[in-house]
């Protein structure tokens, strides 16, 4: 069973049209890969799935269990959101805030539950570091902690590996890869990186393509879509 449907999607803003004809599902285990060219959509289609921006038409379906709460984000980062003067524990822990309803503070289970995904990631030795200090590397790790906090059914991630050098890239990755293949977290990721997408993902969403492209990535390899990018890869 789908846990998102998507029916014809037309995305925008401010009343001027970025992208239509969106369509595509997403089911359990899942790890698609949405991918285009800048200014194509990508990252206000992430934004419509998590309700943070309204769609200009069509529709969002949730299903198989799945509900806004259940849904984990690691947005881009910005610089100034690089310098944040919180601990790592404070950071990984602020995911639990969704969680947590009117209380005003955290329970034992919140500690516990961003303990272990501290554990998970490899981070657990830096709880108490300054997150501002950190290597760009660990802070992904730190943001992706904080996204499981808040959910461990599906996880939508926008270039995370954005700003990382080639080793720390390959590290967030493996990672990722392993929280879909081994812990059956659904992912959904915007990346640039066409090699990269048809090395981790299922499917592909191509937007910035007519027509756009939904599919298996060994369909995707077969289509004008795949081709039109890898022709625009090898021009760089």
């Amino acid at each position: 069973m789908a846990q998102i449907v998507c029916s014809e999607l037309t995305l925008g803003y401010e009343k001027k049209i970025i992208s239509t004809g969106i369509s595509f599902e997403v089911s359990a285990g899942d790890y698609l890969c949405i991918v285009g060219e800048n200014g194509s959509g990508k990252t206000t289609l992430m934004k419509a799935l998590l309700r943070l921006v309204p769609t200009m038409g069509g529709s969002i379906e949730t299903s198989d269990g799945i509900s806004h709460g259940d849904i984990g984000y690691l947005p881009q980062q910005t610089e100034a959101q690089k310098d944040f003067p919180a601990s790592v524990e404070e950071v990984v822990l602020s995911g639990c805030i969704g969680r947590r309803g009117f209380l005003p503070i955290y329970t034992k289970a919140d500690k516990i539950r961003a303990h272990n995904n501290m554990r998970r990631l490899g981070i657990d030795g830096l709880q108490k570091l300054p997150y501002r200090e950190l290597s760009g590397g660990q802070q992904q790790r730190v943001l992706l902690a904080r996204a499981l906090c808040a959910a461990d059914k599906l996880l939508l991630l926008d270039e995370p590996v954005s700003g990382l050098d080639p080793s720390a890239a390959a590290e967030m990755y493996k990672t990722i890869e392993e929280l879909n293949r081994k812990d059956g977290i659904t992912v959904i990721m915007i990346s640039h990186d066409i090699g990269a997408a048809l090395k981790y993902a299922t499917h592909i969403l191509h937007v910035g393509y007519t027509p756009k492209f939904f599919g298996t990535k060994e369909d995707y390899l077969k289509s004008g879509a795949y081709a039109d990018s890898y022709r625009g890869e090898e021009k760089e």
